[in-house]
């Protein structure tokens, strides 16, 4: 009865969010983080689903003067990593959720998921791949879109491109046909084919496994054949598009570095010349350090308790040796893998692996907008569009004060504002 009652709710609240969305606001917080830096005395104001002023607070004509004392406003979260058709691998594995849950299931779940990652500020999200459920993440976006459900803004792979032979679920005889989780494509003609078709049912952008655990000893070991990679890269660029790969083997990352990709995915096992390849070539890396660590638990680690495993070791490593090679980072935690609605433990960790509060707020506002292709996002500035979040506290002293969110306007629409 009480998640009815709260469903319901929540339901009135989009509703009439919808309805009132042409109205013109003033946001006034204790201080103001624009995406760059931070103001004192500043506000915001919204008319329509656009951002009319940031600046030293002023009088106006107001339809609404909204206070939010003891909190930061600042732009909307911008999630890089995301798997909305996933959930925690501890409630149900991958191979369980790729073979034995429908898509109507995994949909339906995808829209708690959205609810989720909205109210804990994340307004953009970018989504890595459905996982076996065809092209249900596009739909899932059409959804928000439409207004049919909320959630945030949408990027989205579709299937996913792999080798024929590299992906999962694997482990059954070989007569016996199972769905996989991403789409298998070789060589020049079907690489071709493969990318326009998924390019043809909605992907924003393309992403390829670029190496996979696949190695005669389940290390990661590289996939694709640069030119193969550069023919994926030429389709998706001819019609707009990008790629990014799935890389976590030095040889993985620098043939997708070397084809043209924007950025690597996981990069557990980069070195400091593929790093160096990264900055010259302006890849980006997106470390994905949330998800490495709940596995980690998963499968037995105390976090706290036991010492770090070797997983955890080369991925503080890894990011460690990105930070001080000045590789450009992006936010994104593989959320799917953990909680969705956690998003922000991503944030923290990079943090605990050596990222400044400042570097990493800016990562997750401003920069991740620039590496998405996302003009008018990312900041709080004249013209661009209204994602706009308020947390207690400065989280530029404290990083987990992003958990606490108390108020969260998409698009010029207020779905969350505690009082």
């Amino acid at each position: 009865m009480r998640i009815t009652l709260l469903n319901v709710l929540f339901a009135c609240l989009f509703c009439c969010s919808l309805i009132g969305q042409d109205r013109h606001y003033q946001l006034k917080a204790d201080r103001v983080f624009d995406g760059q830096d931070f103001h004192d005395g500043w506000v915001v104001e919204v008319k329509g689903n656009e951002i009319v002023y940031a600046g030293p607070e002023r009088r106006g004509n107001f339809d609404q003067v909204i206070k939010l004392k003891g909190h930061t406003l600042m732009p909307g979260l911008i999630e890089g990593h995301s798997h909305i058709l996933l959930h925690p691998y501890n409630e149900v594995g991958w191979n369980d959720q790729v073979l034995k849950e429908s898509v109507a299931e995994r949909s339906a779940r995808a829209v708690n998921h959205l609810k989720a990652s909205l109210m804990a500020g994340v307004t953009t999200m970018r989504d890595l791949g459905s996982e076996g459920a065809g092209y249900a993440d596009v739909g899932m976006k059409q959804a928000v879109e439409k207004g049919v459900i909320p959630g945030p803004r949408l990027l989205v792979a579709g299937k996913a491109i792999v080798t024929t032979g590299s992906y999962g679920p694997k482990g059954f005889h070989e007569g016996v046909k199972v769905p996989l989780g991403a789409e298998p494509a070789d060589g020049y003609d079907d690489l071709i084919r493969v990318t326009r078709d998924q390019i043809g049912h909605g992907a924003d952008f393309i992403k390829v496994y670029a190496d996979y655990r696949w190695s005669p000893d389940r290390k990661a070991a590289p996939t694709f054949t640069v030119a193969e990679l550069k023919t994926i890269v030429e389709i998706a660029e001819s019609s707009g598009r990008y790629v990014v790969a799935h890389a976590s083997s030095a040889e993985g990352m620098r043939r997708a570095i070397e084809a043209g990709v924007e950025t690597i995915e996981h990069g557990d096992g980069g070195t400091r010349e593929i790093f160096e390849l990264m900055k010259r070539e302006g890849v980006a890396f997106c470390p994905t350090v949330a998800a490495g660590d709940a596995i980690s638990q998963y499968t037995g680690w105390n976090k706290g308790t036991d010492p770090e495993p070797e997983r955890i070791r080369q991925k503080r490593a890894s990011v460690a040796l990105a930070l001080e090679v000045g590789v450009k980072m992006v936010f994104g935690g593989d959320v799917g893998v953990f909680p969705h609605g956690e998003n922000v433990i991503e944030l923290e960790m990079m943090v605990d692996y050596g990222m400044d509060a400042m570097s990493a707020l800016r990562i997750a506002t401003a920069q991740n907008a620039e590496q998405f292709h996302m003009d008018k996002l990312g900041q709080l500035k004249t013209g661009f569009w209204a994602d706009i979040i308020a947390v207690e506290g400065d989280p530029s002293k404290a990083i987990s004060n992003l958990r606490k969110v108390g108020f969260v306007m998409k698009d010029g629409v207020i779905y969350k504002h505690v009082k």
